[in-house]
């Protein structure tokens, strides 16, 4: 059986720092240093090739930036943590949706902020990018929420 080339994924990204990045027709953003979870889809050519096209761009290796998350990649103190995949589903603004608070039982300092618009220029999300103080708590809730939708 061949491993699935398409479906939906979830970046977890750690800014050293903080910083302010232009991100493309959002304008100058001011990020805090922290760990990021961005959702988005992989249903086009290459399918999951983008999440590489993704890791290239924040190593340096890569210029061109297409999507709102690329701005952020391209920033120096920024690195990818890790990736979490659903295959086959168009589960991202679900995953999105479920990303954006604390759920229910979790301490107030795991809650989540959403980065206003980014990322969710082709859908009615609010965000499809999420900030967390607690990484580990961040990270716990990705798994989660793409486990949730399998």
């Amino acid at each position: 059986m061949t491993e699935s080339t398409v479906g939906t994924y979830t970046l977890v990204l750690e800014l050293a720092a903080p910083a302010t990045t232009e991100v493309g027709a959002l304008g100058a953003h001011e990020f805090d240093a922290g760990v990021y979870a961005y959702t988005g889809s992989a249903f086009g050519p290459g399918g999951f090739a983008r999440v590489d096209r993704h890791r290239e761009l924040c190593a340096g290796e890569r210029d061109a930036r297409h999507w709102h998350v690329d701005y952020l990649l391209g920033h120096p103190d920024v690195t990818v943590e890790g990736v979490v995949r659903t295959a086959d589903a168009d589960v991202e603004c679900a995953v999105s949706r479920a990303l954006a608070g604390a759920t229910e039982g979790e301490h107030a300092a795991t809650e989540r902020e959403r980065i206003p618009e980014f990322g969710a220029s082709d859908c009615d999300c609010a965000s499809h990018l999420v900030y967390a103080a607690d990484g580990a708590a961040l990270r716990a809730a990705v798994e989660r929420a793409h486990d949730d939708r399998t």
